[in-house]
């Protein structure tokens, strides 16, 4: 599966990762979902047809709890369990076995015992809820649609005969043990009335209301809550006075009779009579004196006298004032004391009471609760036994089960739909579960990452022999970018031998190496291709030439060199082909008569190219790539597994190659969208009305290269 490598050594996927696994196995998962639709399809047609019949039933609660003493008396309460519980009922062999025995199905079936039979019938029954309402649904599934009907029937009313048979034993129990506690309650009723009567006797207590919670000692406490009232209010009045007593001893006279209408409350009816004449007196003999009256004049002495006489009563009256203040807190000192000593008196009254009469009120208050929890019980008692004649049915049948004529089962649609998603699911599953144990190489991260060298140039699948193409076509390019890579990469310019090799057969070695040499060739290179797969040739099948005489000969006679070059047919290009083969090829190439070809022809040529056999398995391209400049390798897309690639590049450095690079060969573009971007030069170098053509010619030229890519293998 693609994946980018990043510095934490993390694996990180993109969408596009999952769609390109996608699409590569795309055949595999049509396959699959082909697979799973038809046996889907072949299962639901042998399956037999079943029809469904379905009562609906309005099922309830027990419609009374009798409680008799509890906090929460009676009625109805929820329980979140009730319809599975009912679910589970109707299943169980208490219903199911009166079924079988209403409608004989043990004998009709005849499936060996009764046991057998509630099997067969309980898989046969499907029970819904039918949502938000107290409504379920029972559905039989038969192969006879009579005979589901008639089950549906027959479950839905055993189901109810047994909720009201059950319903009505247990009301019975409820209301005979509910006689026996109000009996049980009103004996305790009558010891309890017995026992406080005794103690009320016993105390002599006074209680007019012997059956309610009004007391005498609710009147006693109402008593003293007045007497203490009173006495508050006594002494707020006697504060109010001594603190007014005060205020009138610390003024003089004079000032008092100044100050009597504001400081006297309520005010002095005399002292408010006397006091303006007393004031108009002294005001009148003042405007005399200022007029220039003399002392001695009749009405100044008039005056005087009016003055002299008023004061004398107005001072008689204030003395009269203070001593009835005095007086007056006096008494009311005295009356707070006598308050005092009755609420005194009544507290301990009270309190006397209080612990003469406890036991009686204990006795009375257990009474009267015993008494309130006998008459609530009888009652509900009552209450009980009238409803007892009319219960409420705790199911009810609001709908019949009916015969249908159409098979419910099997769901043919559904069916076919389901094995739709089940066959994307597991063909997607499979994709990707192939795509994990797949280790081949994919990606030229996958290269990059693995062998830690550069990836060359990128080869889409189905490139032509160039050599046959009569003129420059699209798939040139790929080789023009490995040879601009080549160029690049090399660091001495005078590393001008080099091998390609493969870890495996049919990886196209042998027609990458032909298609290179042949771009260099067109590039003004002066190019020469040694066939050294002296396991099996195949460069003189390509040039279509007779393989005579070659690279054999050279290394096992003492013919020169030219004897056994041959120019091609295009200028440049130049072929040593392998010649017979021996019996000891690894022996003819590992020799100094290999080592001295190969200098003479790196200084004939600008670059020689040696074709090899397999590197693993053989040791022949191992000699090769110790022996010449640069080694490059070639790895199909998606063939051979990761791990081979750490074994091709070590066994190249174990005898000290150097590997300039690898060529990802035979790309199918089309699924991995990865390398449209290497790729892309299509789109340039071929108008659509020449499509056909190229491809007519690819097809003529296709035989010879599909030759030489079988003859490349082991």
């Amino acid at each position: 599966m693609s994946s980018e490598p990043s510095d934490s050594g993390e694996i990180k996927l993109h969408f596009l990762d999952y769609w390109r696994v996608i699409r590569v196995r795309f055949p595999l998962i049509v396959l699959v979902l082909l697979l799973v639709v038809i046996t889907a399809a072949i299962v639901t047609y042998f399956m037999p047809r079943q029809y469904a019949s379905t009562v609906a039933m309005q099922v309830r609660e027990n419609d009374k709890i009798l409680e008799v003493f509890g906090t929460g008396g009676g009625g109805q309460r929820s329980d979140p369990r009730f319809l599975t519980t009912q679910f589970e009922i109707l299943q169980r062999k208490e219903i199911l076995y009166p079924v079988i025995d209403a409608l004989g199905l043990e004998k009709k079936w005849d499936l060996g015992n009764k046991e057998q039979t509630y099997l067969k019938l309980k898989r046969m029954i499907d029970i819904r809820e039918i949502r938000n309402t107290e409504l379920i649904s029972v559905t039989v599934y038969d192969t006879d649609n009579k005979e589901a009907a008639d089950i549906a029937n027959r479950i839905a009313e055993e189901y109810v005969s047994r909720r009201k048979l059950e319903q009505n034993t247990s009301l019975n129990s409820s209301l005979a043990q509910l006689q026996e506690e109000v009996a049980k309650q009103g004996r305790k009723v009558s010891e309890l009335r017995t026992k406080r009567d005794r103690i009320r006797e016993e105390l002599g207590i006074q209680d007019l209301s012997p059956d309610s919670l009004e007391d005498v000692e609710t009147l006693e406490n109402k008593n003293l809550l007045t007497t203490e009232e009173t006495v508050t209010v006594v002494r707020n009045e006697l504060a109010v006075m001594q603190n007014h007593y005060a205020q009138v001893k610390t003024l003089s006279d004079d000032q008092l009779i100044r100050s009597g209408p504001t400081l006297l409350q309520p005010p002095d009816p005399i002292i408010s009579q006397l006091l303006p004449l007393y004031n108009q007196a002294e005001t009148d003999l003042a405007r005399m004196l200022n007029a220039g009256l003399g002392p001695n004049h009749p009405t100044i002495k008039s005056l005087v006298a009016q003055k002299n006489t008023l004061k004398d009563q107005l001072n008689k009256q204030i003395t009269a004032i203070r001593t009835a203040l005095e007086e007056g807190i006096k008494a009311k000192e005295s009356a707070l004391k006598g308050l005092e000593a009755q609420l005194a008196d009544r507290r301990k009254e009270r309190q006397e009471a209080k612990t003469n009469s406890a036991s009686y009120y204990e006795a009375k208050n257990n009474y009267i609760q015993a008494k309130k929890v006998f008459d609530a019980a009888e009652m509900r008692l009552s209450t009980e036994s009238m409803e007892k004649v009319m219960p409420q049915s705790p199911a009810t049948i609001w709908e019949q089960a009916e015969v249908t004529n159409a098979p419910s089962r099997p769901k043919v649609l559904l069916n076919i739909a389901l094995g739709v998603v089940v066959g994307l699911i597991f063909g997607v599953g499979l994709a990707f579960f192939i795509e994990y144990l797949d280790t081949s190489v994919k990606t030229m991260e996958d290269v990059e990452t693995f062998l830690k060298v550069p990836v060359l140039a990128v080869i889409p699948k189905g490139i032509s022999l160039l050599l046959h193409e009569e003129k420059d076509v699209v798939d040139a390019e790929a080789y023009r970018i490995l040879r601009t890579n080549i160029e690049f990469n090399r660091k001495n310019p005078e590393a001008n031998t080099v091998t390609i090799i493969s870890g495996g057969a049919g990886e196209g070695k042998s027609t990458t190496l032909n298609n290179l040499a042949f771009t260099f060739a067109a590039g003004g290179y002066s190019t020469l291709i040694v066939d050294a797969d002296l396991r099996r040739p195949s460069q003189h099948r390509i040039f279509e030439m007779e393989n005579e005489v070659g690279l054999t000969d050279y290394l096992t006679t003492d013919i020169h060199l030219e004897e056994v070059i041959t120019q091609s047919k295009m200028e440049n290009l130049y072929i040593m082909t392998s010649g017979r083969l021996p019996g000891d090829a690894v022996g003819i190439l590992n020799s100094q008569r290999m080592v001295d070809l190969i200098e003479d022809v790196k200084n004939r040529f600008d670059i020689v190219f040696f074709d090899s056999p397999p590197i693993l398995g053989v040791s022949d391209a191992s000699v090769l790539s110790s022996a010449v400049d640069l080694t490059i390798i070639v790895v199909q897309h998606r063939r051979f597994p990761r791990a081979m690639l750490q074994r091709v590049k070590q066994s190249i450095l174990n005898v000290g190659g150097n590997i300039l690079g690898v060529v990802l060969n035979n790309v199918d573009v089309r699924h991995d969208q990865h390398y449209q971007y290497y790729t892309s030069y299509y789109n340039y170098y071929q108008d659509k009305p020449a499509k056909g053509a190229a491809k007519k010619k690819k097809s003529t030229v296709g035989a010879a290269r599909q030759e030489v890519d079988s003859n490349d293998s082991y």
